[in-house]
Order: structure tokens, then sequence, then C-alpha cells
């Protein structure tokens, strides 16, 4: 069982309130500027409505740790696996349960054998929940994610959000703008563009609550996999769904699946890849059995937090049961290794001409392709976007490298900074992965103007790259020619020196 639901049980509308304690929100039917059967938000409204929330948002909070303090022993079945079962049957994890490598742990066979209690243990392998809980201890307020923009910021975010169906939507700028909660405000703005909160009547502030939880989930501290990231292949997933050939077969589920996916697909994601979970005997690698690691942590990882904000709570069981399970599907479909997979099937579909999108299963195979086109669609991007994301991610497969390296294990392909330049890397991944993947899609959806513009920038930054790649070469030969006439000009010297 999730553990707010001792705190906000099913029938938390009417529940006793303790002394002392502060009303929740009132429902969403009596919040300002909604109207039953339509709903007329914009961004100023739902800033407002959201600091309606902030007693109740710390109140959850702390309901959070007090509850994880109070249950840590009695919720982990295992030292490392604190999966919770829910009424649906489908396995899904505590928040916040995995979020960190504790480099602890490697290059010192003899911990194991200090270990005493599995409280320490757990302390180990779930270091971000032990460090959070530390610094509340320690009276150390942590910051928010409640953002009040002043009005300039709100118009520039607000007229940003109008475009954000263009390919050139900025999502470092916006990002800014929200003062660093673009996938909040971009989630509720298309989730308000799509119908979707009106259709399943989901309640705004539990809305804004369980996407502060995604969005808290990613590590800001990761170059690459972060929340920024997920904003950004959220908005390519809604530039994907409105493709005509797609769009006019879409149901409401399909799409808030969509969206939900491409914002959850690398929640918590620890910085490293799975190769590299592996080698290092991670707990996670050995919960999954070495198969879509990451993956299966992201999807279980949102399993745990849609239950423990009950955003779902008023659908009916089995509803919420295949929203939990094609969740997972589109979420694992991400993983690279599953590359090749993918691409015959869907090869094989557009040459036997049988794609059926009235099929809900053609439908959502679809769906996992625009996912993973969406994940990494980077290098369809503008030029200076492309090159940002470009020099991030490289700078984290860098990162990755220098621990290996530090601790002793063998390097990581694309890891090592002195082998593997940005404009090599760059160049493989469009040739082998990006461009297979975007010639099919365009084959889907036909000459569109998304389609043509994606493979113009694929083209162009493919080219910049082999540029860069080119005069790196030029630059290295140059300095060893240098250098053997230096070292040619010395031998000289030092035999003129000689008696």
């Amino acid at each position: 069982m999730p553990v707010l639901e001792r705190f906000f049980p099913a029938a938390e509308p009417g529940r006793r309130r303790r002394t002392g304690e502060e009303p929740m929100p009132f429902p969403m039917g009596s919040l300002p500027g909604y109207q039953q059967g339509t709903l007329a938000w914009d961004l100023p409204e739902m800033i407002k409505m959201v600091k309606l929330v902030w007693k109740s948002k710390g109140e959850l909070r702390g309901a959070k740790h007090r509850g994880v303090l109070e249950s840590e022993d009695a919720l982990g079945g295992s030292a490392g696996d604190a999966r919770v079962r829910g009424q649906t049957g489908v396995l899904s994890e505590r928040r916040g349960s995995y979020p960190f490598i504790d480099f602890r742990l490697l290059n010192n066979t003899t911990l194991s054998g200090e270990i005493g209690t599995k409280k320490k243990v757990k302390r180990l392998l779930s270091f971000q929940r032990y460090f959070h809980a530390s610094r509340l201890l320690r009276g150390i307020v942590p910051q928010t994610s409640l953002y009040l923009l002043d009005e300039d910021y709100l118009g520039q975010a607000r007229h940003m959000l109008s475009k954000v169906g263009m390919w050139d939507f900025d999502i470092f700028l916006f990002d800014r703008l929200t003062n660093g909660n673009s996938l909040v405000t971009l989630l509720c703005h298309l989730f308000n563009v799509h119908g979707l909160i009106h259709h399943f009547q989901l309640d705004m502030v539990t809305l804004h609550r369980f996407l502060v939880m995604v969005q808290e989930d990613y590590h800001s501290q990761n170059p690459y996999h972060n929340a920024v990231h997920a904003a950004d292949v959220t908005q390519a997933m809604h530039c994907y769904l409105r493709e005509p050939k797609l769009a006019s077969f879409l149901t409401p589920s399909d799409i808030m699946l969509g969206l939900l996916a491409a914002a959850a697909h690398d929640v918590d994601h620890p910085g490293v890849n799975q190769p590299f979970l592996i080698k290092t005997k991670h707990h996670l690698a050995s919960l999954y059995q070495n198969v879509s690691v990451l993956e299966n942590h992201h999807w279980r990882s949102t399993i745990g937090m849609l239950r423990e904000s009950r955003l779902l709570a008023h659908l009916p069981k089995e509803v919420t049961q295949d929203i939990e399970q094609q969740l997972g599907s589109l979420i694992l479909a991400t993983d690279i290794n599953r590359q090749n997979e993918f691409l015959i099937r869907l090869k094989s579909h557009l040459d036997n001409q049988d794609l059926r999108l009235e099929d809900a299963q053609d439908r959502h195979f679809m769906l996992q392709i625009a996912l993973k086109c969406a994940d990494i669609c980077n290098p369809c991007r503008l030029w200076d976007l492309s090159k940002q994301w470009s020099e991030r991610v490289c700078e984290e497969f860098y990162r990755q490298g220098d621990l290996e390296q530090k601790f002793e294990l063998e390097i990581s392909p694309l890891c090592n900074q002195q082998k593997d330049t940005i404009p090599s890397i760059q160049i493989g991944f469009m040739t082998y992965i990006v461009e297979p993947l975007f010639e099919r899609w365009a084959q889907f959806t036909g000459d569109t103007p998304l389609s043509e513009n994606m493979l113009n920038h694929l083209r162009r930054n493919k080219a910049k790259w082999r540029s860069l790649l080119h005069k790196q070469h030029s630059s290295s030969r140059s300095n060893d020619h240098s250098g053997q006439v230096t070292g040619s000009q010395e031998q000289t010297l030092n035999e003129e020196e000689t008696p």
C-alpha cells in the first residue's frame, strides 16, 4: 500500500480533520473560473489556483516524510526492493527510492560484511530518501517547486505556450521563463488544450500535485536526463499527436497516455546507463534481472506516483489497470536495445500497408513509435537547440566514464572523453539510430511539413557535425606535425651541446 494512503484515504473529501489541521483545497467544482461542462483555464488562473494549495502541498510532503520514517522497515520486503503492490496487482516503486548511485558501494569488497542492519543497507541503497530525511531532521526546509512568476515572465511564458505546437519551440527559454517548472506548466497546458481534464473529470489540484511529483523526481544535476529533457520530449510528442495521419484516430485515452508516458519516460534517471548498473551489481539490475532496467524503474516509479497522488482514483479499477499497463508498454519501448525490434515491425507494416489505426493495438504501436521518435528527436531540432542537447548528453556520458575510470571499471562505449568526441558520437547516433527511425516515421506520416522539416534539420545538423569533426582531425594532425618538428629541433640542439 502506498505510504500516503494512510493519510489520504479514498474517502478523503468526507474525512475528519485533526485539530489545528488546515482544510484541504475545495473541490474542483467550486474553484474560481471552473464551470461544469467547460474548462476555461489559462496560465494566470492556473497560477492563482496553485497558490491556494500551498499549505496542502506542504502537508502532503510532511505526511509523506512521516510515513517513510515510520514505516521504513515495515514496507520494504527486502533490502533495496521498495516496490509496493496496489489494488490492480501491478508492482510499483515507492517514490524517491533509487535516485542516485551510492559510490560507497563500489571498490569496497568488505563493506557488505560491515553492514549489520537492514536499515543501514537501505540507507546506502536509497541515498536520496536518506538525504532528504536528514535535511528535514536538521531543520533545513527543502525547496518547493511552487513557482511565482512576475507579470512580464508570465506573459512571455503564455505567449510561448500559444506556439507550443511549433517545431522551433525553445524548451530552454521556456524553462527559464517558468523558473525551472517547464514540465509542470507544459503538462497543465496540454491537458487543458486536449480537453483531458474535462473528459476524465480530473481534479486540477490533484493533477498539479502529480505533475510536481514527476518533475521533482527528475534530477537537475543530470546534464541530459532531467525535467527539461522530459518537457522537450513531451512537446515533441504533442507535435506528433497532431500529425493528420494519426490525429484523426486518436482517442482521449491515447492522447493522455502519450503525454503521460513522454513526461515520465525517464523519471528518477540516475545519470548512468544500464551496462553501468549491471557491472556495478546495482540493486535495480538485480531487481529487473538485467532487462530494460531503467525503463522498468521509470514505469514502476510512475505508477507509484499515480497511486500516491490518487490522480485516477475516481476511475473504475479496470480502467486504471489498463492505463498502468499501457504506460508500461510505452515507456518500455524507449529502451534503445529494442530499436531494431520496433524498426523491423514498422517496416513490415509500412511495406504491407496493413496498419489499421481504427484498431487499438495498431494505434498503441504507433504511439510507441511516436514516443521513440520524441525521445531521440534532438538531432532533428534547430542547430542551436540540437547542439545544446548533444553537448549535454555527451557531458553525461563523460561523467560516467570518469566514474568508471575512478573506480577502475572498464570505460563504457562513448564515455571516454579522450577518444570519443562529440562530433563522432553524434554522427554515429544520427546515422545508425535517428535516420532509420525518422525516415520510417516520414513514410508513415507522408510528406507533412513537420516530417520534411525534421529530416531537413537532421541532414543539415549531420553536415555541421561532419564539418566540425574534419576541423578537429585537421587540428590534431597539425598539432602532431608541430610536435614532431619541435622534437627534431630539440634533438639537434642536444647534439650541438654535446662536447
